[in-house]
């Protein structure tokens, strides 16, 4: 009897449950049900705990891939989805992969990021970002509680070093505003289109993902604005971007061999891979990346130009880290860009090395703004 119920449980089948067993079992269901416990909701209730348990536990790396695969579409492309899969590999699985979701703590956190902290501090900033949203949504999911031991502010800060502090800040090798002319020289001799693809890059100051990925339907010829979507767009918002002359000369030679939607095609066709423009300066003996070119462009117009520094600042599609001002920007400054992209177009022509003009037309003309 449990209360003023009569309930029946079986203790298991013979010879599975020997008889000394069973009475072990009957003797510690009557303590229960003197106790006030009835033992049948109590073993049912056990199950519903097990099974609760089994459904929700997970090891880091199962709710790190499970993140992935929830939040990848939304990414910018598969390289970022690449880069995150590879750093957690590398850097993270190795000492959690394999621990329950639950139970990760500071130690486990530590012992990923401390090896790396100071020799590839920007690697383990991002890893530990990574480690820190993977936590959150695990705890969303009721995969675990508790605070996040991945949290920097108040947290991590008190215990890892500031990256800004013990990073050696690296900028892309670019060429020198001076050196742009030869450079540039030397680049109109190189045939296809992995060089046309770089000199457009350079005159549209533009990244390389974004040139490599150009296709016809992006070209307004009758205005000549080359309009990116936001989704291949580091900051996830459309640019319209003004062509030059010099640019759209390069455009209407690739437009006279057409072959297919993409403006710089890879020569098996698809898209050029992000190797393609490097590969074309190492053959140059040049030490200097591509993405350097836009550190060139910020330069000429800071130093040889008087155009407004936040109408260079859209030429590069930056993000305005000023709040109140980027509230305040309406257009985008495309005609003043236009002839800002001219004067840059004129500044590094090879042209004017044999016409002996040292200067910009924007230098020359004081870049009316």
């Amino acid at each position: 009897m449990v209360g003023a119920k009569r309930r029946h449980m079986g203790l298991g089948g013979f010879p599975d449950v020997s008889l000394a067993q069973a009475r072990d079992r009957a003797r510690r269901a009557r303590d229960d049900v003197a106790n006030g416990i009835d033992p049948i909701a109590e073993r049912r209730a056990n199950q519903s705990r097990l099974r609760i348990k089994q459904a929700t536990d997970k090891t880091f790396q199962q709710a790190a891939e499970a993140y992935i695969h929830a939040h990848g579409d939304t990414w910018r492309n598969s390289k970022h989805r690449a880069q995150w899969v590879s750093s957690l590999e590398r850097y993270v699985y190795p000492f959690m992969g394999e621990l329950p979701v639950q139970d990760v703590s500071l130690e486990h956190v530590l012992s990923a990021l401390e090896p790396i902290w100071k020799i590839k501090t920007e690697t383990a900033s991002r890893v530990r970002g990574r480690i820190e949203k993977v936590l959150d949504w695990a705890t969303a999911r009721n995969y675990r509680t508790g605070e996040n031991p991945a949290r920097w502010k108040g947290h991590l800060d008190h215990l890892l070093a500031r990256p800004s502090k013990v990073r050696s800040v690296e900028h892309r090798r670019a060429i020198q505003v001076d050196e742009m002319r030869p450079f540039m020289a030397a680049l109109a001799m190189k045939v296809g289109d992995a060089a046309r693809a770089l000199e457009f890059t350079i005159l549209t100051a533009a990244r390389s993902g974004e040139v490599r990925g150009a296709n016809w339907q992006e070209i307004d010829f009758t205005s000549r604005v080359w309009t990116i979507p936001g989704e291949r767009m580091k900051s996830g918002k459309e640019h319209r971007v003004p062509i030059s002359e010099w640019a759209f000369r390069i455009l209407m030679k690739q437009h006279e061999r057409k072959e297919g939607p993409l403006i710089f095609p890879a020569p098996r066709g698809g898209q050029m891979s992000d190797m393609t423009l490097n590969a074309v300066m190492r053959r140059m003996n040049v030490n200097a990346v591509p993405h350097g070119f836009r550190s060139t462009f910020r330069d000429w117009a800071g130093e040889k130009t008087n155009f407004p520094r936040e109408l260079a600042e859209q030429a590069l599609a930056h993000t305005l880290e000023n709040k109140v001002e980027a509230a305040y920007r309406r257009g985008d400054g495309l005609t003043k860009r236009r002839q800002m992209m001219e004067e840059w177009a004129h500044f590094i022509d090879p042209s004017c090395l044999a016409n002996g003009e040292p200067e910009s037309g924007a230098h020359r003309a004081g870049a009316r703004t």
